[in-house]
């Protein structure tokens, strides 16, 4: 269950991941994907959670959201991870941990790097084999963007749209199935670990104000920019002396 370090950044958006203890394949049945998916909508309801996507997969789920400005988001990783390893082993008559120690938390920009790192979040499932496309994955983020349920939905597409410059959901719709139909068709489904390792990506600017605002070590040394356009800190530098953590 989270223990970490809880800092305020209203209006930044976080791509959390939490893993299951040593890895395990604890999530490996569909009800306890759902169980989680549950908890996290009664996190939407309590809180105020501003949840932009998810995926659960089965021994590790990503979790993107805003920061509201409100605790809300300690809060709401608290109850999900909570409730979602006692059921668990509940019904397994268990004991013991279900998660790792820690998440992490990468702060990422918005615009094109948003739109990458929830692509990122909504092809977890074809890297890893399960699933040729995630609108095959049924808990996630994807699959409730384009087929909306009519009750228990998650995802906060007002917000959503407004980080992404869609107009409305239908725009949004077609803009996230576009560029993961573009990734596929292209093969781009490489790991990318500095969605899962890096305290923050974005533009430059983006970076130098993060580090400014919530006094990251390795000052501007830490920023470095990739061939593909992604500016992020350096892991070398930045990692071995702070873990970003909400």
């Amino acid at each position: 269950m989270p223990r970490a370090k809880r800092t305020v950044a209203p209006g930044y958006v976080w791509h959390i991941t939490e893993r299951c203890h040593d890895r395990r394949f604890l999530l490996r049945f569909v009800k306890d994907r759902r169980h989680w998916r549950a908890w996290l909508f009664e996190a939407r309801k309590r809180f105020g959670l501003s949840v932009l996507n998810y995926t659960v997969t089965s021994n590790h789920v990503h979790l993107l959201v805003q920061d509201q400005g409100r605790d809300e988001i300690p809060a709401s990783l608290q109850l999900v991870a909570s409730r979602t390893a006692w059921e668990y082993n509940q019904r397994k008559s268990r004991r013991g941990a279900f998660w790792e120690d820690r998440y992490h938390a990468t702060c990422v920009d918005s615009d094109a790097y948003l739109s990458r790192c929830m692509v990122y979040i909504d092809l977890n499932m074809v890297r890893a084999g399960p699933v040729s496309h995630p609108e095959q994955w049924e808990v996630c983020g994807y699959r409730e963007i384009q087929d909306a349920p009519q009750r228990y939905r998650i995802i906060d597409t007002a917000a959503l749209c407004h980080l992404l410059g869609a107009a409305d959901t239908a725009t949004l719709r077609v803009r996230l199935k576009d560029v993961v139909e573009a990734e596929l068709a292209a093969g781009r489904l490489a790991r990318d670990d500095c969605w899962t390792k890096s305290p923050v990506v974005g533009s430059r600017d983006f970076v130098s104000r993060y580090l400014d605002r919530l006094g990251i070590p390795g000052s501007r040394e830490a920023v470095i920019e990739r061939d593909d356009g992604l500016t992020l800190v350096d892991l070398r530098t930045s990692l071995s002396t702070q873990k970003t953590t909400l």
